[in-house]
């Protein structure tokens, strides 16, 4: 293997974090690499560190401008790559030693568009790997675009996430990501993977995806509705271009939805004035029937749809008596997460 990778990172405010980030990269047992990091107007010293690396390591290009947020950034880089590949690491994040070097291989192994490799929740003491949808001993998956793009909108075993896959250099270069949203990796995965032909899950753990310790509860805004948004123009795109995936669209902005619903119930203060409870509620209530008729199958979300239609509390109601039978163990808990030691696992 003689391609160039090209990893771009974009800094904001992480200077906690930035060494471990870039250190994992910088030691990857596969060493053609392009590190190109994009400080953000960073007001810490992150700036500064990207330089101390750039001086250092002659793959390291260390680029600043103005605060635009991780979108821009990240479009900011990208017009940087020199690769025939490219992956995308958030800087609070690193990689296991031998992450591209394995995900190149089978890349060009299968000669396909894109690889996503599996991935470690990773916490300060204990990293999480989500044995549901991967197998750390299962076979390589193989899609093609009609199924790639169903696991995308389930994102279940396809993620959103731009971060974790390598991509060829070619079928993203002109693909921008949304700026001035959050999620915006949801505005942008559909677009990419509607490209591709051949994309392969790699169920290796090659990823360590950083878990603060802040709440999404106690943190919440009205900006994390931005991810509804973005649900529904890949919805607006999937009645274009996969009209047969809409079912499964409909259902998966629904679970959002209530979500979201809930949250803005437990902060009130971000939506004192119920305005975006009250878009919610009329927007399920508009598509009712599509909505009804994609839960067939799924009986317990269609039983919250009709709950919700007919009060919002008694949805609300519903999942707190969920959460104590659960508690009192009568229902039985799914398998979910797998708990290993940060030494076990091979983290840095």
């Amino acid at each position: 293997m003689n391609e160039t990778v090209s990893v771009i990172v974009p800094i904001y405010k992480v200077e906690k974090y930035i060494h471990r980030c870039i250190d994992s990269i910088l030691t990857q047992s596969y060493r053609k690499l392009e590190v190109i990091l994009v400080d953000d107007g960073s007001p810490d010293r992150c700036g500064e560190i990207a330089d101390q690396y750039a001086e250092k390591d002659p793959r390291v290009k260390a680029l600043h401008k103005e605060n635009g947020g991780l979108s821009d950034a990240r479009n900011f880089g990208m017009k940087h790559v020199t690769g025939e590949f490219t992956t995308f690491v958030d800087s609070d994040d690193w990689l296991e030693p031998q992450a591209i070097d394995h995900m190149l291989h089978h890349i060009l192994a299968f000669k396909a568009d894109v690889i996503q490799s599996a991935f470690y929740y990773a916490h300060k003491e204990h990293l999480l790997f989500d044995q549901r949808y991967y197998s750390k001993n299962g076979d390589l998956l193989i899609y093609d675009n009609e199924k790639l793009m169903y696991e995308l909108v389930k994102n279940e075993t396809v993620k959103n996430f731009a971060w974790g896959k390598l991509y060829r250099t070619e079928l993203i270069r002109d693909l921008e990501f949304e700026k001035g949203v959050l999620f915006e990796d949801v505005f942008w995965a559909h677009n990419v993977m509607h490209r591709v032909k051949t994309f392969i899950v790699l169920n290796e753990p090659l990823y360590n995806y950083y878990q603060r310790d802040d709440s999404i509860v106690a943190n919440y805004t009205t900006r994390n509705l931005d991810i509804i948004k973005g649900l529904k123009v890949r919805h607006e795109f999937l009645e274009k271009e996969h009209s047969s995936l809409t079912q499964e669209s409909y259902k998966q902005l629904l679970k959002n939805l209530f979500i979201h619903y809930n949250l803005l119930l437990l902060n009130r203060k971000v939506d004192k004035q119920r305005e975006h409870r009250k878009e919610i509620k009329e927007y399920i209530r508009q598509n009712y029937s599509n909505f009804k008729q994609a839960t067939e199958n799924d009986q317990q979300l269609n039983f919250q749809l009709r709950l919700f239609y007919r009060s919002p509390y008694l949805n609300v109601a519903y999942l707190v008596s969920r959460k104590v039978t659960r508690k009192l163990k009568v229902f039985s808990k799914p398998a979910g997460l797998e708990k290993i030691s940060r030494e076990g696992a091979g983290a840095t």
